[in-house]
């Protein structure tokens, strides 16, 4: 019987290190009901960007300032993008039906105020701004340091349906592991879902060698189905 086979993706897993959630001027905030802690630099775009609307399970909508220095410096240092690019790319969802116009609010207080009270709001202001009755959410960022050791694997099962039928795929994860080594919630990126439940599963059981802080591992698993 063929065991499923673990890859990790480009020779290595691709590792995030959680950093200072205040990148320059700005700090990323959410509702409460927001289950995420850390949000990779990569999965705040595609949340901007409306491509990408979960974030550990949970509902997230994106919110924008209307000007300022907060706004400016989450512009540049997160989506890559001018005032004039954004608005044209929201006019182009909106065209095309695939997304939305974000709700604009004019000041750090007003979207604080926002995000405290709306399920799944998550938004940005400036570093001084007061955080009370929101979350905070810590920016991870690649780094080529930050190496956790698997010290512990568990295989996981394949479905037997699937195996007969030879339904087999890659299955990717995003792992997220504690600074003691044990995983503390996985997410599927992509692959079958019912291979995806397998996976996670087994995941959950693995155990990291401790590392300075918490981080986020993505790990490819492969099901032959031959």
């Amino acid at each position: 019987m063929k065991c499923p086979k673990v890859l990790l993706l480009a020779a290595g897993l691709t590792i995030f290190a959680s950093v200072d959630s205040v990148a320059g001027d700005v700090k990323v905030i959410a509702n409460a009901s927001v289950k995420a802690d850390t949000i990779s630099a990569a999965d705040l775009k595609r949340v901007f960007l409306e491509e990408k609307s979960s974030l550990d399970g949970s509902h997230v909508e994106p919110l924008l300032e209307k000007e300022g220095r907060a706004h400016e410096a989450f512009l540049q240092e997160y989506l890559g993008m001018s005032e004039d690019d954004l608005q044209s790319y929201y006019q182009t969802l909106l065209f095309t039906g695939r997304g939305f116009m974000p709700k604009v609010l004019g000041s750090d207080a007003e979207v604080v105020a926002y995000v405290a009270r709306t399920q799944g709001a998550i938004g940005y202001v400036s570093s001084a701004a007061s955080a009370e009755g929101v979350k905070t959410l810590a920016i991870g960022v690649p780094s080529s340091n930050a190496e956790r050791k698997l010290i512990t694997r568990v295989e996981p099962d394949y479905p037997d349906t699937l195996k007969r039928l030879n339904i087999g795929g890659t299955v990717r994860l995003r792992v997220s592991i504690s600074a003691k080594g044990n995983v503390e919630d996985v997410e599927l990126l992509g692959g079958n879902p019912i291979l995806g439940e397998s996976a996670a599963a087994a995941v959950k059981k693995w155990v990291y060698a401790a590392g300075r802080s918490r981080t986020i591992a993505e790990v490819s698993i492969l099901f032959d189905g031959r």
